[in-house]
């Protein structure tokens, strides 16, 4: 007797490229995995070598092949090849998880120049105002929907387009949550860091 038609059809799936992208598009996990395992070295590669940190990379994969799975039904074999579409999805993680780099960069500095505005006679090193801007307790203090968006920035280096995804909310919803809870978060490091001074 031969082998289980399903295992030998998962085995043929895993080999041959239009039978893995056939099972691929009709939701079939075992298909996944083997996409996962043909693939994934390569958008890892490409990850690393933009991003030039592993685990952000794997965090990044791992977005890839989630983004790829959600949204198989977008993928035309017609216009182009699995591969290349998983690279292309790939880019767009990289540019998102760069751009969140740049958000959280600009915050720091935001919040240090707000930190200096205040207190121009005090030093203040860089490190002491990215201690206080991830401080969990004075993000815990803000309304429960611009913590969530914030905790999800920072935390989870989500895009404000993926916070909305997440969420469920309107993009500028998230937007305007985001805009408060970093004025809010800036006015109480301000205080904070005043109530110091007069210490």
């Amino acid at each position: 007797m031969g082998e289980p038609k399903g295992a030998a059809s998962a085995a043929g799936a895993t080999e041959d490229g239009a039978e893995l992208v056939d099972g691929f598009l009709a939701g079939d996990e075992a298909c996944l995995a083997a996409v996962h395992r043909r693939w994934g070295p390569l958008v890892h590669a490409l990850a690393r070598r933009s991003l030039g940190d592993a685990r952000e990379a794997e965090d990044v994969t791992q977005l890839v092949f989630f983004a790829a799975w959600r949204g198989r039904a977008g993928f035309v074999p017609e216009r182009g090849t699995l591969p290349g579409w998983l690279v292309g999805i790939a880019r767009r993680k990289i540019a998102d998880a760069l751009s969140a780099r740049t958000r959280r960069t600009e915050l720091v500095a935001a919040a240090g120049a707000r930190l200096l505005v205040t207190a121009p006679d005090r030093e203040v090193r860089p490190e002491a105002a990215i201690d206080r801007v991830l401080l969990a307790d004075e993000l815990s203090r803000l309304p429960a929907p611009q913590r969530r968006v914030l905790n999800l920035a920072f935390y989870d280096d989500l895009t404000q387009t993926q916070i909305a995804e997440v969420t469920g909310w309107p993009l500028g919803t998230v937007k305007s949550h985001a805009r408060r809870g970093l004025h809010r978060l800036a006015d109480r490091l301000t205080e904070a860091d005043l109530a110091e001074c007069a210490a």
